[in-house]
């Protein structure tokens, strides 16, 4: 992370892309673990700390400036929730996990995308005269 108050939103972007990529690699497991008798799917919860964290009063630049990022860290968790229709009691949908890959995936380029969109707005206003 970058030590300054003119960098938090990038900090807050980096964070939900270490999540997405732990997210990526849950799901990338429970693909490889498809046919894995009583294998239970694992998931990442992330977002809804994020969002608490971000939550009160104040306008959004407030809340990304004061935003302990030390404390918002992804949570991997084994889904007993969904029942397993199958007989070997894996509860693994290949279709479901990969579009959560898909979206996934997605959502990790968008945020690199805009980290990167963020560092060329710091660079023109550095370099503009």
């Amino acid at each position: 992370m970058i030590g300054s108050d003119a960098y938090n939103y990038i900090n807050v972007l980096d964070k939900a892309a270490d999540a997405s990529w732990v997210r990526n690699e849950v799901i990338a497991n429970n693909i490889a673990n498809v046919d894995t008798p009583g294998f239970k799917r694992k998931d990442v919860v992330f977002e809804s700390y994020l969002q608490q964290s971000l939550s009160g009063k104040g306008s959004f630049d407030e809340k990304v400036r004061d935003i302990n990022l030390s404390g918002i860290k992804p949570s991997v968790y084994t889904d007993y929730a969904q029942l397993s229709y199958r007989y070997d009691d894996n509860n693994v949908d290949i279709s479901t996990e990969s579009a959560n890959l898909a979206e996934n995936q997605i959502r990790y380029y968008t945020l690199l995308e805009s980290m990167s969109q963020e560092f060329s707005r710091i660079k023109t206003a550095l370099t503009v005269k």
